[in-house]
């Protein structure tokens, strides 16, 4: 009973406003499975510094991959295709959607329980800032929140 007295002792609104306990989670909880997240390479690019490692399909009259014997590299097949409707997802279940000015979050007003915003390399740290705080504003998760942050010296 004592346990449940200490678990439900609410916190005073300043304190909530600043620890982000309410953070969004995506409406969809549908389980991700990636089938393959390994790319795969050209058969024999690891051999020859000329050869790019893209994949390229085998056309030989003897390729031991195209002929898809037992042991060799494997070809990309439809059936490696992640589910369509996880397709896309974040670890997190949220899709990305990348951002460049703070209006550009205005697009995401109802759609903050299916985006997660990602700010874009070219971002300064001032607008980045702004666009953080716009983000907490509406409730947006943001993946790349920390990134070019710094903390001010004698605050």
């Amino acid at each position: 009973i004592l346990a449940q007295a200490i678990l439900e002792v609410p916190q005073s609104s300043e304190s909530a406003a600043n620890s982000r306990t309410e953070m969004v989670s995506p409406a969809d909880k549908r389980k991700i499975v990636k089938k393959r997240i390994k790319k795969f390479s050209r058969f024999q690019a690891d051999r020859f510094k000329r050869m790019t490692p893209a994949w390229r399909k085998p056309r030989g009259i003897d390729g031991r991959v195209r002929r898809k014997f037992k042991g060799s590299t494997l070809m990309p097949n439809i059936g490696y295709g992640s589910d369509k409707r996880t397709r896309f997802r974040l670890k997190s279940g949220f899709y990305k959607f990348l951002v460049n000015r703070p209006a550009d979050l205005e697009m995401l007003l109802m759609h903050n329980e299916k985006y997660a915003v990602e700010i874009a390399h070219n971002v300064g740290a001032k607008k980045r800032k702004e666009i953080i705080e716009r983000a907490d504003q509406l409730r947006l998760t943001v993946t790349n929140r920390f990134a070019r942050l710094r903390t001010e010296e004698g605050a």
